[in-house]
């Protein structure tokens, strides 16, 4: 048996097809799952009893189950407990332009950034685009009104999980599913430079984050192990084919690490590095946790980093803080058992 979340609409067609059955059924399902919402099958009251128990028999609704929630002014965390007994972390966030959800696409992350909290507990398994699926569902029930964009960034490396990535986000973007549009839903990766040419081939206009977090190999190195597999002279030129390719902009996600890389030599590196580039650079505020023992850079060498890049005519934001006050914020997420 398998989720029936885990089943795009086109495989539900060749699903009732196969069992001798019209494949109209197919959109009267994903109505019952994605707009009506139900949690059993037996409640799915204009199809047949008897493809009722034969969708029984085949698949599950529940995947997932909500365990705990914590909740700050803009943002909720929270904590599920998948049907294996492992646990995975979203996070939600209300902004002026909607509601946004970080999620998580796996349990554990082998990609061992020294400054992230996730990737404390190594990878378990790849998450299903079902288990993915849920958790925008749970949250949704729970704030009881609809997500309006997604971002693939929490627990996981979404590149290393890549097919269910690309299920999960053809699921969701279906218009008669949960129907959220390819370009408000974002993905992260630490840069496995294969994946990154494969997604330039992907048909949905999903945006792509790059965890860069550092202008040199000497500091990438240190902090970011895949660096070592896929250096910036292999990454940087990947990149660029991406944007050619698909004439999309790239944003590089920029943690700012005391004494790590903020110092102002950074900066210009930095511009050096993606000068020319259709993209922007997104500088993070650190999030301190009680495991690492990275600083978060302060404020005005922030504003100072900032500076330099502004003045170059490089786009650039400085993340807004969400959720520290819930250990919710970038790179604090973690399966917390021990919370439980």
């Amino acid at each position: 048996m398998e989720s029936i979340y885990n089943k795009t609409f086109n495989e539900l067609v060749d699903y009732f097809i196969n069992i001798g059955e019209k494949k109209f059924k197919a959109e009267q399902v994903f109505d019952w799952l994605y707009i009506k919402r139900v949690k059993s099958f037996d409640d799915m009251t204009n199809i047949k009893k008897e493809i009722i128990e034969k969708l029984k028999e085949d698949f599950y609704i529940n995947n997932i189950n909500l365990d705990k929630v914590e909740r700050d002014i803009e943002v909720n965390k929270y904590l599920f407990t998948l049907r294996d007994g492992e646990h995975i972390e979203s996070v939600l966030m209300r902004h002026d332009y909607g509601t946004s959800i970080c999620i998580s696409s796996q349990v554990g992350c082998n990609m061992g950034c020294r400054f992230c909290e996730s990737g404390r507990l190594k990878k378990v398994r790849n998450l299903k685009a079902s288990e993915m699926i849920e958790q925008i569902l749970k949250v949704e029930e729970d704030i009881e009104t609809r997500i309006t964009h997604v971002v693939i960034m929490g627990i996981g490396e979404p590149f290393d999980n890549f097919d269910n990535f690309k299920k999960f986000v053809e699921i969701i973007n279906y218009q008669k599913g949960i129907n959220i549009g390819a370009r408000h839903i974002t993905v992260s990766t630490c840069g496995i430079v294969p994946k990154i040419r494969e997604f330039s081939e992907f048909p949905y206009q999903v945006n792509l984050a790059i965890s860069l977090h550092a202008p040199n190999n000497e500091i990438r190195d240190k902090i970011m192990p895949i660096n070592k597999a896929y250096p910036l002279e292999v990454l940087i030129p990947e990149i660029k084919r991406y944007i050619k390719t698909t004439n999309r902009r790239v944003t590089f996600e920029y943690i700012m690490l005391s004494g790590i890389n903020d110092s102002l030599e950074c900066a210009n590196e930095l511009c050096d590095l993606v000068k020319g580039m259709n993209c922007y650079i997104n500088l993070i505020p650190y999030n301190e946790t009680n495991n690492l023992g990275y600083k978060r850079s302060k404020k005005d060498t922030i504003s100072k980093f900032y500076d330099i890049i502004k003045k170059r005519n490089i786009s650039v934001t400085i993340r807004r803080e969400f959720g520290s006050n819930i250990s919710a914020a970038c790179g604090q997420l973690r399966s917390k058992k021990e919370d439980l």
